[in-house]
């Protein structure tokens, strides 16, 4: 089943620090977590103006170690990663288990590209999917990814 994941995150040229993933599977069933162990004093002036305010907190804010168990619980064995510039997000969800190497022996070692996707179709996702409710919150922006593989999806058939 394909899921698509968005990391909202601190990076300062070495490190990617998550704030929070949100994840959409293909079927419609949504994961939204909040990084309880990032130091979100870190954050630069972009960040601190568009993504912290929309962190909900409370019960979705949990240690590392428990969204990384709860992801596998979401995706399961046989996961297909998909995300939009994911470049980052996938090293983001790489490193909840360690090592690429250390990621779940059933899941794929690589998260394909929405981007790339419309990029090889030559189409310009700006103007065929209207932007997410609420930018730079992790779970509106994987449902975004989700609605932009589907019509990408459709324009292929």
């Amino acid at each position: 089943m394909q899921f698509f994941i968005d990391f909202e995150f601190i990076e300062d040229g070495k490190t990617i620090e998550p704030i929070s993933v949100g994840i959409a599977s293909q079927d419609g069933c949504d994961f939204y977590a909040e990084f309880a162990d990032t130091d979100l004093t870190r954050a630069d002036d972009w960040v601190k103006a568009n993504v912290i305010p929309f962190l909900i907190g409370g019960p979705v804010r949990m240690a590392t170690s428990d969204i990384a168990r709860l992801i596998v619980d979401f995706v399961g064995d046989e996961p297909e990663f998909w995300g939009y510039y994911a470049d980052y997000d996938w090293v983001a969800l790489c490193r909840l288990y360690g090592r690429m190497i250390d990621l779940p022996p059933t899941w794929p070692m690589f998260c394909l590209d929405v981007k790339q996707e419309a990029h090889r179709l030559g189409v310009d996702l700006s103007e065929a999917i209207p932007p997410p409710a609420i930018e730079h919150y992790a779970l509106s922006d994987a449902m975004w990814t989700r609605d932009a593989w589907r019509y990408l999806r459709g324009l292929a058939r």
